[in-house]
């Protein structure tokens, strides 16, 4: 029997909110003012083991997958680094809005409806973008095999996600959810956090190094992300495929 990742209630919250994925003052706020890092440090770490030009469109002929694309909020931007993109989502809804934004700005995405394991392919990608999506999907062991099958040898695979520690409990759940309002309420369950140790012993069972880890903290008085060594809350792994 096919094991199936899908969470269906997950699926279900975010389908109802949808219509908000580009909305900067909306439902996905939080993840707008997340993005420029997230961007800043995937290109960078492209460019760099890859050894590629800094030109206007450094990603080009630059295969990437990002999986759980949500509205688009990283394939877009990836797109106009030059990169060849294809985006998957399990919720129809976030497709559709994907593929709406992508088409209104010419940009030539490749949106599919699937969950990393009923993904077929006949070409491996350079890298796979796993971004804030393990902590909402089912059996992450079997997800992140799926994943890797999906990956070229000596691919780059970049997992950002939530630590599985008091202080994030207390400001990932209490405080966005509940004090500041920045995330519906039940956005997140702690359960489904990962330890880092935890994450790296999974994905070397799957052919996959850790390469580098980094934080990601929110300055609340200059109202923005940086990369940071302190991987209490959110952190974000780079993993090659050997």
């Amino acid at each position: 029997m096919k094991t199936n990742t899908i969470n269906k209630k997950e699926i279900e919250k975010f389908s109802k909110i949808a219509e908000e994925w580009w909305d900067p003052e909306g439902k996905f706020k939080p993840l707008h003012k997340f993005n420029p890092i997230r961007i800043s440090y995937i290109k960078d770490n492209i460019i760099n083991t890859l050894k590629l030009k800094k030109n206007e469109k450094p990603l080009s002929k630059i295969k990437i997958l990002d999986i759980g694309c949500g509205g688009g909020l990283l394939s877009e931007p990836m797109s106009r680094l030059g990169a060849d993109v294809v985006g998957i989502d399990a919720s129809e809804k976030n497709i559709n809005v994907a593929k709406l934004h992508a088409k209104k700005n010419n940009l030539n995405i490749k949106y599919i409806c699937s969950s990393p394991e009923n993904y077929q392919i006949y070409e491996k990608f350079d890298v796979i973008l796993n971004m804030e999506i393990i902590e909402h999907v089912d059996n992450v062991d079997h997800f992140l095999k799926s994943c890797s099958n999906l990956l070229k040898k000596n691919g780059m695979m970049f997992v950002a996600t939530l630590n599985k520690t008091l202080k994030s409990y207390i400001f990932a759940i209490i405080g966005a959810e509940y004090i500041m309002r920045w995330l519906p309420i039940g956005t997140h369950s702690w359960e489904k956090f990962i330890k880092p140790d935890d994450l790296i012993k999974v994905l070397k069972n799957y052919n996959l190094e850790l390469d580098e880890l980094v934080g990601m903290k929110f300055n609340l008085i200059k109202d923005e992300w940086s990369i940071s060594t302190d991987k209490s809350v959110n952190y974000i792994g780079k993993f090659i495929k050997n």
